[in-house]
């Protein structure tokens, strides 16, 4: 975005949506979340982290997003069919929306976000969106999380381990014990660094059928897809290029094969 369509660069981002306080009671979330989220706000990590940002709003800082916690409005638990994993939030005026890799309608999409689209054409022939909301996604069970919830402005990464990454596992740890079928999209070696809480948590619940639904037994099952990073400076490098990793269509053949459909288009 331009200064000039806001007038000008200081009001764009003093009209930016952004957080104005710690206050998780107005963050609405799934009610299926809660358990989660309101075990860690009792947490001496949740402390600890309610007080480092707001020590920092309290600074000036411009924090976003608006809403830390979108993604697990959008998505309820029941519902996630496939993770997909990214770090922060964007760290510019109206970029981050609290879903990963994904900017609000009329934001010029991301570099890192334009490969995951050229990705999806190469995989599924899919038309390349001319916006980058990845609300639908969310709304079909995509599970949009970053490690890191919060982030302030021009400070990429300026949140992470203040406190975000014991609750975002204990949330993908929560997906690993209670969805049947899931897919776990890790790109790049932050995201990767999940999978061994991913399997550890899968695979506790394979050792026997966990719960009841419909009156028939489920387990729980995961597929973990690795590649590089779809930024730029690694989507087509070696040892795991992302352009041509076809995570897509293993995804959607993957929860096919388990009854259940996801469809990709945007």
């Amino acid at each position: 975005m331009t200064g000039d369509l806001f007038g000008g660069v200081a009001s764009v981002e003093a009209q930016a949506p952004r957080l104005t306080r710690w206050s998780p009671a107005d963050w609405p979330t799934q009610p299926d979340w809660r358990p989660v989220l309101d075990a860690f706000w009792r947490s001496a990590q949740g402390v600890s982290l309610a007080t480092f940002v707001q020590s920092r709003l309290h600074a000036g800082a411009v924090v976003y997003p608006e809403h830390p916690l979108w993604a697990l409005q959008l998505t309820p638990l029941s519902q996630v069919k496939v993770v997909i994993l990214g770090q922060d939030p964007y760290h510019g005026p109206y970029q981050a929306q609290g879903l990963s890799f994904s900017v609000a309608p009329g934001v010029k999409i991301p570099p890192s976000l334009r490969n995951i689209f050229k990705e999806l054409q190469r995989d599924l022939n899919q038309v390349i969106p001319v916006e980058g909301s990845l609300e639908a996604w969310a709304k079909r069970g995509v599970l949009l999380l970053n490690t890191s919830l919060t982030v302030e402005d021009g400070q990429p990464a300026g949140h992470a381990k203040r406190g975000w990454e014991p609750l975002t596992d204990a949330l993908l740890a929560e997906v690993a014990r209670t969805a049947p079928a899931c897919v776990y999209m890790l790109w790049g070696g932050h995201a990767q660094a999940k999978a061994e809480l991913i399997e550890r948590e899968t695979a506790a619940q394979l050792t026997g059928f966990v719960g009841l639904r419909g009156g028939s037994p489920i387990k729980r099952e995961a597929l973990v897809l690795k590649s590089n990073h779809p930024s730029p400076l690694s989507a087509l490098r070696p040892p795991q290029p992302f352009i041509g990793c076809g995570h897509f269509s293993q995804a959607k053949a993957w929860l096919a094969q388990r009854n259940q459909s996801l469809e990709w288009n945007l």
